[in-house]
């Protein structure tokens, strides 16, 4: 019973899109258990590039069939507007192929607005939030008055988004000062947009349970990273969902048994999007060289949001935490590519605490995991870079000594073995390394 679990170890946008592209091209299905449309996964084929914000990313092969799971936020607005570009590029996704877990919950309108307004009344503490409503449709989750998908299939479900925008427009307008929404006209318009999603609507963990005794590959697929996990992240500077491996299982419905591998995706370096803690944190020409431009679109700019992402040294330490908190079996490591070029490369080993009760020590783990990362420095190693351009390497042995040192470096901080790496954004610019998980 083959499930493979493929999560971020970092802030998100690691690539896993592009991931779980490649492991797609033999798997029977690909679920995406968590989030919402605050994920961009980018895949890009050929002189195609697709930015997915909730369709698993290993929609783009013809053979899989495709599950959005319980544990994910989906605005059907949005989700429609994707259907329909995938539509358009060649890529059909009906009610045959793509299944909506039944016990998913729905974002609103009134869910973005309400994010919106929350966000700016923190003022100089903003959390960073995409605004897409992300935050108040899981607080309605677990307050245990939320739409789910299967609210789609009852006569009244037009009544129940009225009386949900009236709610959350009292809110808007008591607590935040902010406009209220047009009622009748927001709920009838987004009724009917939900209402096109009927056909799509399954109990999607009975069907996962069945491929997987069958024997067909499952490749379930995370959004946003291991460090935004809304229990184990950098509090409070996280998304309202599990990020990590366990929440598969019950963004899917899915017990232990069926774990067959954990894929990390990390970066070759750091990134993140907002506001929050990142102690190899670059700035100025060395963060200008890692970032990129925005002129290419897999330079380090939100694929959701447009904004331009902080970006930082590969941290070690963070790694090792994201390895043990996922039970990792094996890692990719991607845009090594963009390392080429530069003379010295740094990897954070450890951290020094500079403040506080801590002692003054190198800190190989968290002491109390990475919500206040504040007192820690950086300790740092440094490699030599390479010169050569990656983009045509294809075989392991045909890396530069340098480049295969410093993989070999990140195996040794992370204590699992690095089995692809990408050397481009391309579907094939990938190196395959075997190893025996």
């Amino acid at each position: 019973m083959p499930l493979q679990i493929i999560v971020g170890t970092q802030w998100g946008d690691e690539g896993k899109g592009r991931v779980v592209d490649w492991f797609a091209r033999r798997a029977g299905i690909v679920a995406r258990y968590n989030g919402g449309d605050n994920a961009g996964h980018t895949v890009t084929v050929g002189r195609q590039t697709f930015k997915l914000h909730l369709i698993p990313s290993g929609a783009i092969h013809p053979h899989p069939q495709v599950v959005l799971g319980s544990g994910m936020v989906i605005n059907p607005l949005t989700l429609l507007s994707e259907l329909e570009t995938l539509r358009q590029a060649g890529i059909d996704l009906g009610p045959e192929r793509l299944r909506i877990s039944h016990a998913a919950h729905l974002i609103t309108p009134a869910h973005r607005a309400l994010d919106q307004a929350q966000e700016r009344s923190r003022g100089k503490g903003l959390i960073g939030t995409t605004g897409r409503g992300i935050g108040p449709a899981y607080t309605d989750k677990t307050s245990r008055h939320g739409l789910r998908v299967e609210n789609l299939l009852y006569p009244d479900f037009t009544e129940q988004v009225v009386r949900h925008i009236e709610e959350v427009n009292r809110q808007l307008e008591r607590l935040y000062d902010a406009e209220p929404l047009n009622t009748s006209t927001v709920a009838e318009e987004f009724s009917q947009a939900a209402c096109q999603l009927r056909p799509f609507v399954a109990e999607v963990s009975g069907l996962l349970a069945a491929a997987l005794a069958e024997g067909k590959e499952v490749v379930a697929e995370g959004a946003q990273g291991t460090l935004l996990d809304l229990d184990h992240g950098t509090y409070p500077f996280v998304t309202s969902s599990t990020t990590t491996a366990p929440g598969a299982l019950a963004g899917l419905g899915l017990g232990i048994r069926p774990v067959e591998r954990v894929t990390g995706v990390t970066k070759a370096f750091q990134t993140r999007v907002g506001s929050g803690p990142f102690p190899t944190e670059v700035f100025g020409e060395a963060a200008e060289r890692l970032r990129g431009t925005g002129a290419n679109p897999w330079d380090e700019f939100g694929t959701t949001t447009g904004r331009a992402r902080r970006v930082g040294w590969l941290d070690g330490v963070l790694l090792r935490y994201a390895v043990r908190l996922n039970g990792l079996t094996d890692l990719v490591l991607t845009k090594l590519d963009i390392l080429t070029g530069l003379p010295v490369l740094r990897l954070c080993t450890a951290y020094r605490a500079d403040a506080g009760p801590l002692p003054d020590m190198p800190w190989q783990d968290l002491p109390l995991g990475p919500a206040d990362l504040a007192p820690f420095q950086p300790v740092y190693e440094e490699l030599p870079g390479w010169q050569d351009d990656l983009g045509t390497v294809r075989r392991w042995e045909d890396l530069p000594s340098q480049a295969a040192a410093f993989i070999r470096r990140i195996e040794e901080l992370a204590g699992v073995p690095v089995q692809l790496v990408s050397v481009g954004p391309e579907r094939d610019q990938i190196v395959e390394r075997k190893h025996d998980l």
